[in-house]
């Protein structure tokens, strides 16, 4: 592998106040919520996702999230974005305040059946129109793309599926699309294959790299695409979350040791990383458990030793 094709730089999106607690059994208020943003937003991550307007019925973790978008600390140069799956959740957003929004799509059609209650091509006429009152708002949209590379249901999913719908997001008007391995099943060779097979449609800069962690391939897989020309990766800090159509899935990849891995590259984030393991500390407290990152694991073992030796 040729490292001299890797970008000087990564943007990282922490998704973890958003894909991460709400899938946490633990509820968190929503100043809890806002002191976790803001502690990321102190770090220096540049993008946070801050919460979604779903059904409190389906997803009651994220029922308060107008309210913290109004306690939010909104930092210059940092994003908040908000998922949105339909009309409504689009106009409590805009409401809201919110400046960024994201859809949500599958590559699988079982899996949209069975999370989004609709087929692919059902989901994707019913995010046309949220697309085009977004962007007529002046807000920006993101894409996201789940089961790209395994399905809880149908096992693999093919590339050109991925590329299909990453394509339909990207002609609606979505600036960028997230490329979900929502199971966390996922290989180094199968996802270089699927995102350099999505490249055909869509290019390097307008994609973005979502691996969970569950196998323990997401960092490789991370490392596997970098030479295509990716430059934003999403994670979780702490690594929190799971996915609860996978049985033991461990969640996003942790943000921290996401950081660790590039600045050891030589990659820059503009994240200080002391600052980030304090701020998946802090919310793991609340959670009543220890951080998944492996990182941050040792960072407190070793009394924050281990960035002072890394870094020397």
């Amino acid at each position: 592998m040729d490292f001299r094709s890797f970008p000087e730089r990564i943007k990282i999106v922490d998704v973890g106040p958003r894909d991460g607690l709400q899938n946490e059994k633990t509820r968190v208020s929503v100043a809890d919520k806002i002191e976790l943003i803001d502690a990321l937003g102190r770090a220096g991550v540049p993008a946070i996702e801050a919460g979604s307007f779903v059904s409190p019925a389906w997803v009651p973790q994220m029922a308060d999230t107008a309210e913290v978008l109004a306690g939010v600390k909104r930092l210059p140069g940092v994003s908040y974005p908000v998922l949105v799956p339909n009309m409504r959740g689009l106009e409590a957003a805009i409401d809201a305040g919110a400046m960024e929004v994201a859809v949500f799509g599958s590559a699988s059609e079982t899996f949209s059946r069975r999370n989004l209650n609709c087929t692919i091509s059902e989901s994707l006429q019913r995010f046309r129109p949220v697309c085009e009152t977004a962007l007529r708002h002046g807000l920006k949209v993101r894409g996201y793309v789940s089961c790209t590379l395994g399905c809880p249901y149908e096992g693999d999913i093919p590339p050109a599926a991925v590329a299909d719908i990453a394509g339909h997001l990207v002609a609606m008007g979505c600036y960028e699309i997230s490329l979900g391995d929502t199971i966390g099943v996922g290989t180094p060779v199968q996802a270089r294959t699927m995102v350099a097979t999505v490249m055909r449609t869509v290019s390097a800069s307008q994609l973005a790299l979502h691996f969970h962690d569950t196998c323990g391939q997401a960092l490789a897989n991370i490392v596997a695409c970098l030479g295509l020309g990716i430059t934003v990766i999403d994670s979780a800090v702490a690594g929190l979350g799971g996915c609860p159509y996978a049985v033991g899935a461990s969640g996003n990849v942790a943000t921290e040791d996401v950081a660790y891995m590039l600045h050891g590259m030589g990659i820059e984030t503009g994240i200080d990383l002391a600052t980030l393991i304090d701020a998946g500390r802090a919310i793991c407290r609340i959670l009543g458990r220890e951080p998944a990152s492996k990182v941050a694991r040792a960072f407190i073992a070793s009394e924050g030793r281990i960035l002072r030796t890394t870094s020397s």
